[in-house]
């Protein structure tokens, strides 16, 4: 049986729509598509609407790509089809034809399809759903393949997605109950009873949206600081004269804001209404401080324009009036990043929680003396090693930039090249 190519145009969109920005490709070279398939979907500042195949055929070639302007009459797909085969007469995708050459471009008209009862799969792991079921997913940052279909030919209607919001709702607000149920444990024996200060129920409430709303993944590494030490050692004794504290805490601001700088998603902040990532050109650090009213993340600002004398300095001065409750809202706000540092108390890993509207942070453990293999000398011999964390927002960043990350701020710790 013979074939031939059709070659699928981007259609009159009506309204006044010369063109549409394609927000998905739902095909692929090879795909085998049914009359009514989806080919792409499209996304104006005035309508949504998916562009179905008005063919059977096989896709032998895709001519857009996700992110890309198309105009009307651009050429989308070209779809090898069986040329004896009848035309398929559906008066929503019919296409009306002024010349007689099978071989002439094809214009694709969207269509609508009524939902039949029953819940049904999709066709050949394929998602079929309109744009504005789509576009709600996607404001809602749902999956749609967690849906189960009970449109025509698996397509996911609008009323399938709110069965699932309600469902999710009602699972969560069922453990929510379970959880924050109030139980008389002092049937059980004597209590005490202790209010939580306000620091404590407001930086409480922030860890728990935080939790729910970024989907965290923690990045776990360590670094050799023996080297580091030593400097750190030899510093003290000269800043002891000037009455200067120092800690490890500024040569690792330091590094990290050199690591930011060549890795700047990680001092970014997600603009949820334009999608859009916002780059920060400035480094301020928040450092976490336990204070006996709880925690505080007082910001360190300019952490690149400053040195470590200077950062020993200002950690000092804030600490001490985070303890005291002297901290200004100024004192509290802008941060670019945080450093959670646990290494003055114990432990060795832990999962940080990103301080929105950061999009990451680093937890620093306590440092132990290990003896670690030196190929060189064939040797073993005494290293000061400290465990981190880096916890990550993964809709900005994926598992291999958070690798390049801990690699980066390892090797820079470990070298002293900051």
């Amino acid at each position: 049986m013979a074939k031939s190519l059709k070659e699928i145009i981007l259609p009159d969109l009506g309204e006044g729509i010369d063109g549409a920005e394609v927000s998905e490709v739902s095909v692929a070279v090879g795909d085998t598509l049914s009359q009514g398939d989806t080919i792409v979907v499209l996304e104006s500042d005035k309508a949504s609407m998916e562009i179905p195949s008005d063919d059977d055929g096989v896709v032998k070639e895709v001519l857009v790509a996700t992110g890309k302007e198309v105009n009307v009459g651009d050429l989308l797909i070209k779809l090898e089809i069986e040329q004896s085969s009848p035309p398929k007469d559906n008066k929503e995708d019919k296409v009306e034809s002024t010349t007689d050459d099978p071989s002439a471009p094809v214009v694709a008209q969207p269509t609508e399809t009524k939902p039949e009862p029953g819940p049904q799969p999709s066709i050949d792991g394929k998602i079929f759903a309109s744009p504005g079921v789509r576009r709600l997913a996607r404001e809602l940052s749902i999956n749609l393949q967690h849906i189960t279909a009970s449109g025509d030919k698996g397509r996911i209607t609008k009323e399938d997605l709110n069965n699932y919001i309600k469902i999710q709702m009602s699972n969560q607000l069922g453990v929510a109950q379970s959880i924050n149920k109030d139980i008389d444990y002092a049937q059980w024996g004597d209590i005490e009873e202790i209010k939580l200060s306000k620091i404590k129920k407001i930086t409480g409430r922030r860890l728990q949206e935080a939790w729910q709303s970024i989907p965290h993944v923690t990045q776990f590494d360590e670094a050799d600081i023996t080297d580091l030490d030593r400097t750190r050692r030899k510093m003290k004794k000269e800043l002891e004269k000037k009455d200067i504290k120092i800690t490890f805490l500024p040569f690792l601001m330091k590094a990290v804001v050199e690591v930011l700088q060549s890795m700047p998603e990680f001092n970014s902040s997600l603009n949820h209404t334009s999608e859009t990532l916002i780059i920060k050109q400035y480094y301020n650090i928040g450092i976490a401080v336990d204070t006996p009213n709880g925690l505080i993340v007082p910001v360190i600002r300019d952490v690149d324009k400053k040195t470590i004398s200077d950062l020993s300095i200002e950690l000092s001065d804030v600490s001490d009036r985070a303890r005291s409750n002297a901290l200004k809202p100024k004192d509290l706000s802008g941060g670019t990043f945080t450093i959670s540092s646990l290494g003055g108390i114990g432990g060795k890993y832990f999962t940080p929680i990103i301080n929105p509207p950061e999009v990451a942070i680093l937890g620093i453990s306590k440092s132990v003396w290990e003896n670690i293999y030196n190929h060189e000398s064939k040797s073993s011999e005494p290293r000061y090693i400290m465990p981190f964390s880096l916890s990550y927002d993964h809709r900005i960043i994926d598992g291999a930039a958070a690798a390049k990350f801990t690699s980066a701020f390892s090797k820079m710790i470990e070298e002293l090249s900051f």
